[in-house]
């Protein structure tokens, strides 16, 4: 569906996206992303659109203006009613179109059809724009920061919407997102950008084995857990947590025996989007090495 070769993007001169790898979008795929703010995800997704220029190489089958995209920032004319700005954008009828009234009702949003865009709460005005892009019923579509400024309930309800909206469709997803969490329930894939580069793509669930192992175990960075956890594997994570790397089923109930021996609280994952990200980067920027059994070790 869309492969990207020797990508290259610069403003003013400077590089803002240097991929050199080749990287592939199938079709039906669900990925993920995720980076530091300012690290190239929207460039990325603007150079795939054609609005940036860029050098290299991207291939798809899909014309720009087949790809459905919501973007960060999404803004309307404040003198109509919602009704009559969808209306004269899709150029139907509410009433008359049926995939649109079906929407309406999917995303709950026919209360708002009356109001005006600035009378909008921030959770009604991202399902207004999810409801347009999921109008053009395109192949390919890519949701920039959905939930950005929503609170933790809004941002889940969003996106168990967009989960089982999309269920048993074909459709390939791109999510860039910030919040690990909303990321779970529908990604495959991952793709890490760091300060234009590109860190690593694929598998969400051997991306996790590469950099973490068969699971973690996350607790707080205290001295007592410090050390009771000193003879295990550690790996990269936020300075408040300690997170353990488990190689086999073996080794986590091991640390998991001395946790609970000890009246610890913990959580043990076997796809921590944050840890995993946080170590692929460790290990592209050359603070950690590559082991045996693709475990790896602080230089």
């Amino acid at each position: 569906m869309v492969v990207i070769d020797n990508l290259n993007v610069k403003y003013n001169g400077k590089t803002a996206l240097n991929i050199k790898s080749q990287i592939k979008f199938e079709d039906g795929d669900r990925i993920g992303i995720i980076g530091s703010n300012g690290a190239g995800k929207s460039t990325l997704v603007k150079a795939i659109l054609g609005i940036v220029k860029y050098d290299g190489r991207i291939v798809t089958d899909i014309k720009p203006e087949q790809i459905a995209v919501h973007m960060q920032e999404n803004n309307y004319v404040d003198t109509m009613s919602i009704k009559n700005i969808m209306e004269g954008l899709l150029c139907t009828k509410v009433k008359d179109n049926k995939r649109l009234r079906e929407l309406i009702d999917f995303f709950d949003f026919e209360p708002c059809l009356k109001k005006r865009f600035k009378n909008l709460s921030g959770g009604q005005k991202q399902r207004m724009t999810i409801i347009m892009v999921l109008m053009q019923d395109s192949p390919l579509v890519f949701f920039d920061e959905v939930t950005s400024g929503l609170d933790f309930e809004t941002r889940q309800q969003l996106m168990t919407k967009i989960t089982k909206w999309y269920e048993n469709k074909k459709t390939t997803i791109c999510i860039v997102s910030h919040y690990y969490e909303e990321l779970d329930n529908i990604v495959k894939k991952i793709l890490i950008i760091e300060k234009g580069q590109l860190v690593d793509y694929g598998d969400k669930d051997e991306l996790f084995k590469k950099y973490c192992g068969h699971s973690v175990i996350v607790l707080d960075n205290t001295e007592k857990n410090r050390k009771l956890t000193m003879n295990f594997t550690k790996l990269v994570s936020p300075e408040h947590l300690i997170a353990v790397s488990c190689r086999d089923k073996e080794e986590q109930m091991d640390v998991t025996r001395v946790l609970i021996d000890n009246d610890v609280n913990f959580k043990r994952s076997n796809n921590d989007i944050e840890i995993m990200e946080i170590n692929a980067k460790a290990v592209f920027n050359g603070e950690y090495e590559g082991g045996e059994d693709n475990e790896y070790k602080a230089i």
